[in-house]
């Protein structure tokens, strides 16, 4: 594989692994085309060692990022617009602090990683596009072929499991995103593309990267707990910790909780903590009492917070019951699974037990 496919496939899977998250680029028109990813890649540990970050940049990096975090992770439901200002905003603040705090090397390889991440979209970037002398029309003709993937995944992106739909989207946009792929390689001349090659320095392959996705947002404390003293986030490091939301009168989640109960009886001896946070949904479930007594009756023995003010929902952004989130041992969400885990034949408990092995593992 030349180096230019090495760009062309780690991108278009990273869009695939993250969604469409566009950076806006006032200069340009194909800005919202853009993915914008330097929130993962500064999440990941193979960025870190990449960067060549000592121990106490790491350290104070992961404080900025406790606070960056805390709107990137909820802003992930905003209407795309509002979601694109809020990451503007925490990038910038993003920048500040490699600005202030690394070496000159450091920012300049963090740049080239961002454009790997970016994979060929980051022709539509004017600052790249001046550089390497990309012209008008042809940026023209890859935002064609980019808006035409992008359409493609999101009407998949839009179906649930088990509509018969999926098979016919699955193949419009693998259609779409090859017809990308060769579209640039063609539109691009050889002497652009060893000019881009010139810029990206040494050769990254962002598909390795293990941690993209924001630190657990801190509970929020309540009143009441269930089978547990109140517990944080922060005391369940050195863990795998599934948080689920559930409502106790939610159809969908009663389909989850044998899973959630054999989670919590087989998991917990290899350092594996199940978190309930009950949300309510109706009138009932905002009855303490009757949130206690549908535990006991449904034999939920796990930890369980009572969040009749639903602001751990509102800080996770949650959308639904049920959705359970993997945090892995640093604190980090890895993984989550909105919906029951079985429905219409979906085996969303072994996907999530195959990554909680995984992290098991982890260091």
């Amino acid at each position: 594989m030349n180096a230019f496919s090495r760009l062309v496939s780690a991108g278009g899977l990273l869009l695939v692994i993250q969604g469409l998250i566009a950076a806006q680029d006032a200069e340009s028109p194909y800005g919202n085309l853009v993915p914008q990813y330097l929130l993962g890649l500064v999440h990941a540990p193979e960025v870190h060692k990449e960067l060549k970050l000592t121990d106490q940049q790491v350290d104070d990096l992961e404080a900025l990022l406790r606070t960056v975090d805390a709107r990137w992770f909820p802003a992930r439901i905003l209407p795309t617009d509002q979601q694109r200002a809020v990451i503007r905003e925490l990038e910038s603040q993003v920048w500040a602090w490699f600005d202030r705090a690394a070496t000159d090397v450091q920012r300049q390889r963090l740049k080239q990683l961002e454009c790997y991440a970016q994979g060929s979209r980051v022709l539509l970037r004017s600052d790249i596009a001046k550089r390497i002398d990309v012209q008008s029309a042809q940026q023209q003709k890859l935002a064609l072929l980019a808006r035409a993937t992008d359409e493609s995944n999101l009407a998949l992106t839009n179906t649930q499991f088990g509509d018969p739909k999926i098979k016919g989207l699955q193949d419009r946009a693998n259609k779409a995103t090859r017809a990308e792929r060769e579209g640039m390689a063609k539109i691009i001349r050889p002497e652009q593309w060893k000019t881009l090659k010139s810029l990206l320095g040494d050769p990254f392959d962002p598909t390795r990267l293990t941690r993209i996705y924001a630190m657990a947002p801190e509970f929020v404390p309540v009143e009441n707990w269930i089978n547990s003293s109140p517990m944080t986030m922060r005391e369940l490091r050195g863990k795998v910790v599934l948080v689920h939301f559930y409502a106790f009168q939610c159809h969908n989640c009663h389909a989850n909780f044998e899973i959630y109960r054999r989670w919590h009886k087989d998991l917990v001896a290899k350092g594996v903590v199940v978190v309930g946070i009950q949300t309510p949904e109706t009138s009932r479930e905002r009855d303490a009492d009757a949130v206690k007594t549908a535990a006991r009756e449904r034999d939920l023995t796990f930890p369980i917070m009572i969040d009749l003010a639903s602001e751990n929902w509102k800080a996770w952004g949650n959308t639904m019951w049920p959705c359970v989130y993997v945090v892995d041992k640093h604190g980090y969400i890895r993984l989550w699974w909105p919906g029951e885990l079985n429905w219409k034949g979906a085996t969303g408990d072994k996907t999530i037990e195959k990554a909680v092995d995984k992290l098991l593992a982890e260091d």
